[in-house]
């Protein structure tokens, strides 16, 4: 399989009246994971279907490898799509449904056999290429879905929510069989989710979306540790967004007042703060703010508060959750410690 890169630029499309994608433009590197993260409506899936070619954008244009693609139709572009349904053929076998794409390109029956078998071992299922899929699991099904797709060879993937329809479990697992894959294969990847967690964990670089518009794109941890706006922070995990102030290099807004460690430009600013920002001190004389305890969620792994300051401002944080240390209370007292590394400004 060769690789190429994908290029996206001033891309819009819609619907009639309906706009759907503004002047969406971005650059898919050469053997990347890259994902499409956004909610429902944001245009992720239909910025995937125009690069498989489904469709034709009403401006723009989209560049595999180079090459302008933009009006090619899509059984003449070397891409390949895994839907989010799988849609296999119920009355065919594993081995007939990897090698139905194969078919319709005319591909010799010496050839397309050997690389059925080769697509099945690397999705470790060549042992079931005679089962049909109502005899395979959900991640089985998942994966035939891929085999089919790398059978043709492809020089870009398209993944249009593949895990959706497993169950929390098992779509881990499959996740990480996913990625190894890409990378050993180092097959120009691209994938849709609205699960952030999903894109995080896969992605090496991913394009935040909301209303047909690219809002930011980077790394997981860039956009994460430094959201560009309120709905990426807020998207991307939980976020304490706080109104207030910045003069002289400090933020202020109601009991919070927070010396800066980078510059932001004075007057009205929002600062966005992560949970595992906010240090928790029970020993009353350890925090700089005194909170109460308004809401306690234990979630295994860790436990999450809403706290109130005393002035009302609400915060959410978190704390590890240790064998032998209960968790506090609600109606309870509390210090609060802020790290100014870990805030940003918006």
């Amino acid at each position: 399989m060769s690789a190429q890169g994908v290029d996206v630029e001033g891309v819009s499309f819609g619907y009639g009246a309906t706009r759907v994608l503004e002047d969406v433009s971005l650059s898919i590197r050469k053997g990347e994971f890259f994902a499409f993260l956004g909610p429902s409506g944001s245009g992720k899936t239909t910025l995937l279907r125009l690069i498989a070619g489904f469709g034709t954008p009403d401006r723009g244009r989209i560049l595999i490898g180079g090459r302008d693609m933009t009006r090619t139709p899509p059984w003449s572009r070397n891409v390949g799509l895994v839907f989010q349904n799988y849609a296999l053929w119920p009355h065919m076998t594993v081995a007939q449904n990897v090698a139905f794409g194969l078919e319709r390109r005319r591909v010799p029956r010496a050839e397309r056999d050997r690389r059925v078998r080769a697509a099945l071992d690397m999705v470790g299922l060549a042992h079931l290429i005679d089962r049909r899929p109502a005899q395979l699991s959900g991640g089985q099904q998942q994966r035939v879905a891929i085999a089919r797709t790398l059978a043709i060879e492809p020089e870009v993937l398209l993944l249009d929510e593949p895990l959706s329809n497993l169950d929390a479990a098992l779509r881990a697992g499959v996740r990480q069989e996913l990625v190894e894959l890409q990378r050993r294969l180092g097959l120009t990847t691209i994938l849709v989710t609205h699960d952030q967690e999903e894109a995080n964990a896969a992605a090496d670089r991913m394009a935040v979306l909301d209303g047909g518009r690219v809002l930011q794109m980077g790394t997981p941890t860039e956009l994460y540790d430094r959201p560009a706006n309120r709905f990426v922070a807020s998207f991307l995990g939980t976020a304490n967004l706080i109104d207030g102030t910045v003069e002289g290099g400090v933020f202020r807004a109601g009991g919070i007042t927070l010396a800066l460690r980078e510059p932001a430009t004075p007057g009205r600013a929002t600062l966005a703060l992560r949970p595992q920002a906010i240090r928790l001190h029970r020993d009353a004389s350890g925090g700089a703010l005194a909170a109460r305890v308004l809401r306690t969620e234990f979630l295994g792994g860790h436990v999450r508060y809403t706290l109130e300051l005393q002035e009302g401002q609400q915060l959410t944080t978190e704390e590890v959750h240790l064998r032998g240390r209960d968790p506090l209370a609600p109606g309870g007292g509390v210090q609060l410690e802020i790290d100014p590394q870990q805030v940003s400004i918006l």
